[in-house]
């Protein structure tokens, strides 16, 4: 446990005033500048990672919204109801209803996640045609949705907006807001509770990580400079929306430290 605590204290310091938080949107749009540079200059080794098939994006990035959800979900009652009763001396009442005001987040990034992903859909199906390597005699036959193409083994060929780089910016971002409520929080040392926090803040900086890995390796390996731009600034832009702008306001799920701006939230996590 005391390993564990170490590790935690100099992961919290990192990520206090914001630092971390600040420079993660730059990163990614770095990443897929550099990623896409990389890739057009056909400067890119083989690696596994190429794959698709490859575990981490099987078992991770193509449930990367439930990964970020279930491990989110009992980090944010866990620390909302905690910092309710710590720092606003709520009576339990009120710091559930706090919580559940939290948890609302997770319901919207869950609509963004599905809106979004169903936009690139109907988007890729739009703008696409479908190649078949049927006989030249054959009648050409007309394909509505990809799905229908790769049925009849064909090829589907459309604007297919990377909605990798956008739900790992937007999983990478939000995770970073959220355990931001670690600057503010105060638990006791030897408390059970302590122990419970760090494990799962460590488990979201692990998956944290896993994600900006993933995103660099779709900006190497995969889609074009376009796909990946526009499906970056689709993620930065619903976590900017929500996180510094909706939730800023009275009728929002609100943020982990309620009317601290980012640059003012002074690191206090008792260590």
């Amino acid at each position: 446990m005391e390993r564990l605590e170490r590790c935690g204290c100099r992961l919290r310091a990192g990520l206090a005033a914001g630092r971390v938080r600040g420079r993660l949107p730059w990163l990614l749009l770095a990443i897929v500048l550099l990623g896409s540079a990389l890739k057009d200059g056909d400067l890119v080794p083989e690696t596994p990672m190429r794959n698709k098939r490859n575990p981490l994006n099987v078992y991770f990035v193509k449930v990367a919204w439930a990964w970020t959800f279930w491990l989110l979900l009992p980090f944010i009652a866990v620390t909302t109801y905690q910092f309710a009763k710590s720092k606003f001396l709520y009576g339990p009442t009120k710091s559930i209803l706090m919580v559940l005001r939290r948890l609302s987040a997770l319901l919207v990034g869950t609509a963004i996640w599905y809106v979004c992903t169903r936009f690139f859909m109907y988007i890729e199906n739009l703008t696409g045609t479908c190649s078949t390597s049927g006989k030249l005699s054959e009648p050409r036959q007309l394909y509505a949705t990809k799905q229908e193409c790769h049925q009849d083994n064909g090829i589907w060929n459309g604007f297919d907006i990377s909605g990798h780089c956008f739900l790992l910016s937007y999983c990478a971002l939000m995770i970073m807001e959220e355990v931001a409520v670690l600057e503010g929080l105060s638990i006791d040392q030897n408390s059970n509770l302590r122990v419970v926090i760090n494990i799962l803040f460590l488990s979201l900086c692990f998956l944290t990580v896993i994600w900006v890995f993933m995103f660099l390796c779709t900006a190497v390996y995969f889609h074009d400079f376009s796909q990946k731009l526009l499906g970056v600034l689709i993620g930065l832009s619903a976590w900017y929306g929500t996180y510094r702008f909706w939730y800023l306001k009275p009728f929002s799920p609100g943020l982990p430290l309620p009317n601290i701006p980012l640059t003012s939230k002074k690191y206090s996590y008792s260590r």
